[in-house]
């Protein structure tokens, strides 16, 4: 396929979030950890694990939990707006993250480097290609027996299927400010079906903070 022809990228959220991220209005929701990731966190220590990725990291309110704790904090972001607020906060707290910049199509890490990565609220932006790429990419860096902890989109979101449907399963709805980009739904089968080189420990949908925001929240280990 020419260039010329080439379909649009749809991993590019992180343009968006760029923007809010330049704001102390814009980053005020997302300062605190979220607390099924702060809860699992001590049991990965106990567990022996210290590396970890912020996959997605935003303004760093997971990174610099983990950092706090005393793992090896590492974070990759498409925003530099974000990246800068991380670093700025990291700074202010006393604690060091290793920030960079980066698609979540194409990871910067050798393979196995990680004991945990975190994708919260991130791997759905995209076509069901990004998607797949971006699972594969986890599963390259995660060690074997590795811990990946994320959201996904549910189809019970009270979003899915409006606007208009740019590949299977995935919606641009430009009515609504957060949805103006490319998103990408499933159901649990589809979900599984997605990790099916890891072995699920839970799967739960959540409510996030509006009404019908269903969300699915998974933990699962990476086959040995």
């Amino acid at each position: 396929m020419s260039p010329a022809t080439q379909s649009p990228r749809t991993d590019t959220a992180y343009k968006a979030w760029d923007e809010r991220w330049q704001s102390e209005d814009g980053r005020a929701d997302w300062l605190v950890p979220a607390p099924d990731v702060a809860a699992l966190a001590g049991e990965l220590y106990a567990r022996g694990a210290r590396t970890v990725l912020d996959l997605g990291c935003g303004v760093g309110r997971h990174a610099h939990h983990f950092a706090e704790l005393g793992f090896q904090a590492h974070a990759i972001d498409g925003s530099e707006a974000g990246l800068a607020e991380l670093a700025r906060a990291a700074g202010k707290r006393g604690v060091s993250v290793n920030a960079r910049r980066g698609l979540m199509t194409d990871l910067a890490y050798d393979d196995n480097r990680f004991d945990y990565v975190l994708a919260f609220n991130v791997i759905y932006h995209g076509d069901g290609e990004v998607v797949h790429n971006a699972i594969s990419e986890i599963a390259r860096v995660l060690k074997p027996g590795g811990t990946f902890q994320g959201t996904m989109l549910s189809k019970r979101n009270r979003n899915h299927g409006l606007g208009r449907e740019i590949s299977q399963d995935t919606y641009v709805n430009e009515k609504v400010d957060d949805k103006a980009h490319p998103h990408f739904y499933c159901n649990g089968d589809e979900l599984t079906l997605l990790f099916s080189e890891f072995r699920i420990r839970s799967l739960e949908e959540h409510e996030h903070r509006r009404p019908g925001s269903w969300h699915w929240h998974l933990m699962a280990e990476l086959g040995q």
